[in-house]
């Protein structure tokens, strides 16, 4: 059976602006020697075989080493508490590859799932702003960039990329604190991209 989902994203990494790794196509290292992010999914809308998943949010919480490529990534998984059973196995199912699509296409990549946890998720998307807080695990805000001589006020775009969209908006977090997974750190003033996403497969 079939699936698609779509909504809004956004990621915060310990880069320092402008994620190399994203950019390059994975054939460029990060900035430091861990890769550190954590990405937010919200779907507006989407149905996972006869499984109706709109208006649920996942987090992907990361850690890699600074060439991605390489692969040996940790994931781990965060679940909207407001999924019922039905709706949690659906949309884990997709995040975690098992129904092919984008998360599909970086099975390869992974060495550890670090597990699943679920929690409240509260998602705000907000044009230029985005915000994400999970309990005492994940509490995160960006903010786009926009130039002031910019007068169509649509920002900074980075196009070609392909996951999770093909084309990006570059931004900065103005607040970062993660502790999930046993991985504790904070991306304050690092690297954010934001876009809407649509996946099928």
């Amino acid at each position: 059976m079939a699936w698609r989902i779509e909504g809004t994203y956004f990621e915060n990494c310990n880069c320092d602006m402008v994620c190399p790794c994203s950019t390059s196509g994975l054939s460029a290292p990060a900035d430091y020697d861990r890769c550190r992010v954590v990405l937010a999914f919200h779907v507006d809308s989407g149905q996972v075989d006869d499984v109706d998943v709109s208006g649920l949010t996942v987090a992907v919480v990361g850690d890699a080493p600074p060439l991605m490529s390489d692969g040996n990534w940790r994931l781990g998984m965060i679940m909207d508490e407001a999924a019922s059973p039905e709706q949690a196995e659906a949309l884990g199912a997709v995040f975690s590859g098992q129904r092919g699509g984008p998360m599909g296409d970086l099975v390869p990549l992974v060495g550890e799932m670090l597990g699943l946890e679920v929690a409240r998720i509260d998602y705000v998307d907000d044009g230029r702003r985005h915000r994400v807080n999970i309990g005492d695990a994940v509490d995160i805000e960006v903010e786009d960039f926009v130039s002031p001589l910019d007068a169509t006020g649509k920002g900074v775009r980075v196009s070609g990329v392909g996951f999770p969209a093909d084309t990006l908006a570059a931004g900065v977090a103005t607040r970062s604190r993660v502790n999930a997974f046993g991985l504790d750190f904070g991306n304050e003033g690092k690297n954010s991209f934001s876009a809407p996403f649509a996946w099928a497969a």
